[in-house]
């Protein structure tokens, strides 16, 4: 397999660490051995840029010592030290100190990479209250006249408009803000994403209490999400003084509004933390997202005193594992919290949906199909709680379990006994008679005895369901209750028109499947239904997902296995998802799922994920969009899209997938 497709750096991640090291106060050559040892480590990590506290390389808390000339000049020897240090080491470095110009002093950031002194950040922001008192000897970066710095023989541009753009991966544009910047009402990290940056650095001290350690992380997802950044908080830790204040060493990275990671506080040795940040998928959400383009548009002139400085990054080409979780199930929370806060939340938007569309309508009576799978057992659910959400019987639900010729009797058996449960208009209908009918009209072989088991045969079955519910429907004044997912949809998997492709009203149409799955074993853990119901969800839960359109040798079980024409839906909704949601390349899809599937418990082998991302390809692009372009109504649910023609996703029913493929071949390796 080729080397460089398993580097996180050639997806368009850029890895980055957060360094909160033990300080010694006053002591700037101290110091830079301690940083330049994790500096060290992380070159060994492969890490693109790490981040040290603000005046890490004296110590923060030195209060009127800052003024002292000796202390000044021994931070200067300190920093050409540093610069000269990194030269062959592979991070772009960014750390803390005080330094002197244009007869003032001011609380800097200097950034360093392989030798080179790129460019030093003044704080604009100083914050002189309560245990505060910057101002006493600090001048803001607003107050900075010239543009550029002079350190010894070095001269490096100076600035609070500096961007810091990587040659060799455009997508790492990093700008530097320090600590009470990020408190500010307008910090300069809003302007610098504007003018660019996509990864924001902030040195900060600050010292803890009660409650800021939240309010820090508060402050630096909002940031990140605002901005569509990667964002890097670090802040001092052990060896600051203690006279008055307590500090925790506290480091955060975040990626637009989401945190990834972040250091244990109060370490008595020091902490660092790294992580593979996103970029290019940054970039993909501020080119779709145009209200981010048109609030820089609005400040095009702060955004115009933004210059840029270039470097060349040099990363081992090796097979890195990535330093980020990637979920399995990126429709579903993996935190058990977040999970049942999320299929609440689901639900809730669905039976709101069903419930207006009943009040809107007029109508007091549903109708469903009731096949004893997923996702008409969801659909169900969705519709008792509509109904108790506009005080009327369940009994006027129409709930219709219509047997085939493929039905097995577990599923019709978990059909009836549910509709049982939960105390709706149950009723059966047999299909088969009306779909003889229609074989001999088409004078099809099966009609003859034969057994041809086509396309024709299972579709006649699935349509014959669906008239006979909207006839249903007309009969008794009601709405017909969709239930296909989206998975279904986005893989073609539904019947068109005729079949279960057409509702009046469709409550799971953006509802993944993997997602079906935990919103029915939510209702039956709560057993809200009672015992009875919630025990009947639990065999439907695990029952084997099947059309039941074509018979078998199997007694009770199906004879058509669903994932064996579609794929796995655990994979193909990991598809569905960094397809749509952002619009990644294939080989990019590839190798995250690769990342999340293939480890030391492999489930499913590269040869697996390219095979079916392939079949996904072909399905989603070049052959079911037309049914997309015509569906029923439904509510959107997450934000990870939805496929409705008239919200997310709207498309021409006619392109080939040929562009998709052609590209996975072309930049993925063979197994």
């Amino acid at each position: 397999m080729s080397r460089s497709f398993f580097n996180p750096y050639t997806h368009g991640f850029f890895r980055c660490a957060t360094a909160s090291p033990v300080v010694t106060l006053a002591a700037p050559m101290a110091n830079l051995l301690t940083q330049l040892d994790i500096i060290k480590k992380c070159h060994a990590e492969n890490v693109g840029v790490v981040v040290f506290p603000e005046l890490s390389l004296t110590g923060y808390s030195l209060q009127d010592l800052f003024q002292q000339q000796c202390l000044l000049d021994e931070s200067k020897k300190a920093l050409i030290a540093m610069t000269e240090a990194s030269a062959g080491l592979n991070p772009v470095i960014i750390t803390g100190l005080p330094l002197q110009t244009d007869g003032k002093l001011f609380n800097c950031a200097a950034v360093i990479h392989n030798g080179r002194l790129l460019g030093v950040v003044p704080k604009t922001w100083l914050p002189n209250h309560r245990e505060f008192y910057e101002k006493r000897q600090f001048s803001s970066g607003l107050e900075l006249r010239n543009t550029e710095i002079q350190i010894g023989n070095i001269v490096a541009p100076a600035g609070t408009s500096l961007i810091f753009k990587c040659k060799e991966f455009p997508h790492a544009a990093i700008a530097v803000e320090i600590c009470e910047d990020l408190w500010a009402p307008v910090p300069p990290s809003t302007f610098a994403a504007f003018a660019g940056a996509t990864l924001i650095c902030n040195l900060s001290a600050s010292n803890i209490v009660i409650g800021k350690a939240d309010y820090r992380r508060l402050l630096v997802k909002s940031t990140s999400g605002r901005n569509l950044c990667g964002y890097l908080y670090t802040s001092a830790g052990q060896g600051e003084s203690t006279t008055d204040l307590a500090w925790d060493g506290h480091a955060i990275i975040a990626e637009n509004g989401t945190i990834l990671a972040e250091t244990d506080r109060f370490s008595a040795t020091g902490s660092i933390c790294i992580r593979d940040l996103d970029l290019e998928k940054l970039i993909l959400e501020r080119m779709r997202l145009n209200t981010f383009g048109d609030c820089a548009n609005l400040f095009a002139s702060q955004i115009s005193a933004f210059r840029t400085v270039e470097f060349s990054l040099s990363v081992t080409d090796s097979n890195t594992p990535l330093m980020r979780e990637i979920p399995q199930f990126p429709y579903v929370p993996q935190n058990i919290g977040e999970r049942e806060e999320r299929c609440n939340e689901a639900l809730n938007i669905q039976v709101q949906g069903l419930s207006s569309r009943l009040t809107s309508s007029g109508l007091s009576r549903l109708v469903l199909g009731i096949s004893g799978g997923l996702d008409s057992t969801l659909a169900l659910i969705v519709a008792c709680k509509a109904m108790e959400k506009n005080k009327m019987s369940r009994k006027n639900i129409i709930a219709c379990t219509m047997p085939g010729f493929a039905t097995s009797s577990e599923t019709r058996t978990n059909a009836i006994e549910l509709m049982k449960a939960l105390k709706v208009d149950d009723r059966e209908i047999d299909i088969r008679p009306s779909c003889t009918q229609m074989l001999k009209d088409l004078n099809h072989p099966f009609a003859s005895g034969q057994k041809c088991y086509d396309v024709t045969f299972e579709n006649v079955q699935a349509g014959e369901r669906t008239s006979h519910l909207f006839r249903l429907a007309n009969m008794c004044g009601g709405m017909v209750v969709g239930t296909g997912d989206l998975s279904e949809l986005a893989l073609g998997w539904c019947t068109y028109g005729v079949g279960d492709h057409m509702s009046h009203y469709n409550v799971n149409a953006s509802i993944p499947k993997t997602l079906v799955r935990y919103l029915i074993a939510s209702v039956a853990d709560t057993e809200e239904f009672g015992e009875k119901a919630s025990a009947v969800l639990k065999k439907i839960l695990s029952t084997e997902i099947s059309p039941e359109l074509v018979p078998g040798d199997a007694v009770n079980g199906p004879s058509q296995v669903t994932e064996h024409f579609t794929g796995p839906y655990e994979l193909q909704d990991f598809n569905l998802y960094y397809l749509t949601r952002f619009g990644f390349k294939p080989s990019k899809v590839a190798y995250l799922s690769w990342c999340t599937w293939c480890n030391s418990q492999t489930k499913y082998t590269f040869t697996d994920i390219k095979h079916w991302l392939e079949v996904f390809i072909k399905k989603f692009y070049g052959q079911s969009q037309f049914k997309r372009s015509c569906v029923p109504d439904s509510p959107k649910v997450g934000s990870g899209g939805a496929l409705s023609p008239r919200g997310d996703w709207r498309a021409p029913s006619d392109v080939a997938a040929t562009l998709w493929l052609n590209e996975l071949k072309q930049n993925t390796p063979e197994e």
